[in-house]
């Protein structure tokens, strides 16, 4: 449920566990669906699922506790400066215009794409058939049925389709 896309899947999810116990899906409707499923969060948390921030900087920040409250923001201050030096360095190094995760994902959608017949509605508005099944891509507001597209912020493998029928040279349309 925690990694579904579109609603119609997470409730049929939620259903199953509903059937199970109907405790445990209370339990997770008082936590609150926007704070753990990616189909009904406020902000976009696209794929990457992180540890709570706040919690990692806490278990930094032990010791400075004790400190008057200047003492603990000249702490928070040179903590977050070393971290941003440090992860701006390591990003210097990067020779890739997107990370490997990212990469590796393009290069499945890609390979998933071949497969897809693409038929235009407009300009920028494309169904995609995918045995059996069709998605409706459009480019203009980057998304697509399948809920890919606008949660994770990177083309699925339906607008690699559309952006390969579209382009022939899909590859500098993403970067």
């Amino acid at each position: 449920m925690t990694k579904a896309y579109r609603k119609e899947d997470f409730d049929k999810l939620m259903a199953k566990v509903d059937r199970i116990d109907h405790r445990v899906k209370e339990y997770l409707e008082d936590a609150g669906y926007e704070k753990w499923s990616r189909v009904h969060a406020t902000v976009n948390i696209g794929r990457m699922m992180t540890s709570n921030i706040a919690e990692c900087i806490n278990g930094c920040l032990v010791e400075t506790r004790q400190l008057t409250i200047l003492e603990f923001l000249e702490e928070v201050r040179i903590l977050f400066g070393s971290w941003h030096c440090k992860n701006r360095e390591v990003a210097s190094y990067t020779k890739d215009s997107l990370g490997r995760k990212f990469e590796e994902l393009l290069i499945i959608n890609a390979a998933k794409s071949s497969k897809m017949e693409v038929v235009p509605s407009s300009e920028f508005i494309f169904s995609v058939y995918e045995t059996g099944r069709r998605y409706i891509v459009c480019l203009e507001r980057k998304v697509c049925s399948c809920g890919r597209f606008q949660l994770d912020e990177i083309p699925c493998s339906h607008a690699i389709a559309v952006l390969k029928k579209k382009c022939h040279r899909y590859e500098s349309v993403l970067l």
